[in-house]
């Protein structure tokens, strides 16, 4: 069985001593070498034969160990594990931009061993932790990407035609909006016109129901 080589880079002297000797318990893993500093994974990462590295993402209290692996990624095909013992999102989303595949907490040092397993095998499904932290950047820009598309409708949609826009969305045929807001027939027609250019869909059933999806009728109800 061939052997997994791992490079190690950690800054703490009792963590490094203590995850060597844990990792070097492992049949199937060997630890080629360890650096404690940036000098030392750089020249780990260009002149050493590796196939995972284990990277601590702070150095010397410094965010190194994202720079590093973007280099590791650079250099060849061996896969990156950071190591880090704080959840930051920021951090997490950042080693994930620079190629690592996946973000491990230190205090679940056991999972160590089957992580490096999956990264040389291209296995790795990402911790649960990051997955977590992945989510919830999901969500954020979700969040932030609908509160763009409403801004910018809200910007496109004049107040007459979102008051017709809400009539509609509540089933009432155009003679009737008509009617209530005591304007002729053609004044709606222009508005349910002018608003299927603006949102686009093939009705204006379609036009109301995408204003309510993005909420221009709660910005509304709390203006009235």
């Amino acid at each position: 069985m061939n052997e997994i080589r791992v490079l190690i880079v950690e800054d703490d002297a009792d963590w490094l001593r203590g995850l060597s000797a844990y990792l070097g318990a492992e049949p199937d893993i060997s630890v080629i070498a360890c650096a404690s500093t940036s000098e030392e994974a750089e020249r780990a990462i260009r002149e050493l034969e590796y196939d995972v590295v284990l990277m601590d993402i702070m150095l010397a209290d410094e965010v190194a160990g994202i720079g590093l692996a973007r280099q590791v990624l650079l250099s060849g095909s061996a896969k990156v594990l950071m190591l880090t013992s704080m959840e930051l999102k920021e951090l997490m989303l950042d080693s994930f931009r620079a190629g690592a595949i996946d973000y491990l907490i230190k205090s679940d040092f056991e999972k160590i061993p089957a992580a490096i397993r999956s990264a040389h095998a291209d296995l790795s499904p990402i911790s649960a932790a990051a997955a977590a932290q992945m989510r919830e950047e999901f969500k954020r820009l979700a969040q932030l990407e609908q509160r763009y598309k409403k801004k910018e409708l809200q910007e496109k949609i004049t107040p007459s035609e979102l008051q017709v826009l809400e009539m509609i969305d509540r089933g009432l045929s155009q003679s009737a909006i008509a009617d209530k807001l005591v304007v002729s027939l053609r004044t709606i027609k222009v508005h349910v016109g002018h608003i299927l250019k603006k949102l686009g869909g093939g009705s204006s059933k379609d036009a109301a129901r995408k204003a309510r999806e993005m909420g221009l009728f709660d910005e509304e109800k709390e203006n009235s």
